[in-house]
């Protein structure tokens, strides 16, 4: 690839994602390698499970991943036009990275990596309050 183009490709990319997330902030980083992690882990339990992997779903998941990013940048976009600080996009981040954390803390789970008490309990606080609501 010329030189040029590569460097006009990556410009523009550049111009979606701050268009799109603004300045890019690090909590929006953690939530890509937490999604990554949760996807990798995701399959690992899969098959772990004996229950293989199946294109549809695994389609499905990184759909709902896509999903969570368009959100994330809906969030910002209220942010611009509500002219706030990125509080918008910071909550719409935080959440998702919250259920993240708490799908890798499950399939880790399922694999049978050790997880400590304390999180355990949380998770299952977590759980009775879903159950109930």
């Amino acid at each position: 690839m010329h030189p040029f183009a590569l460097s006009s490709l990556c410009a523009f990319i550049g111009a979606i994602l701050t268009f799109s997330f603004g300045n890019w902030p690090e909590a929006l980083t953690l939530l890509l390698v937490a999604m990554g992690v949760d996807y990798v882990a995701g399959i690992a339990a899969c098959l772990k499970d004996g229950q293989g992997l199946c294109s549809k779903s695994l389609f499905w998941v990184l759909g709902r991943k896509g999903l969570t990013l368009l959100v994330i940048l809906l969030a910002h976009r209220i942010d611009v036009l509500l002219e706030s600080e990125n509080m918008t996009m910071g909550a719409a981040i935080y959440f998702y990275l919250a259920n993240e954390i708490l799908s890798i803390v499950e399939h880790s789970g399922k694999i049978g990596l050790p997880i400590p008490k304390r999180i355990k309990d949380f998770i299952e606080v977590l759980r009775d309050k879903e159950t109930k609501n």
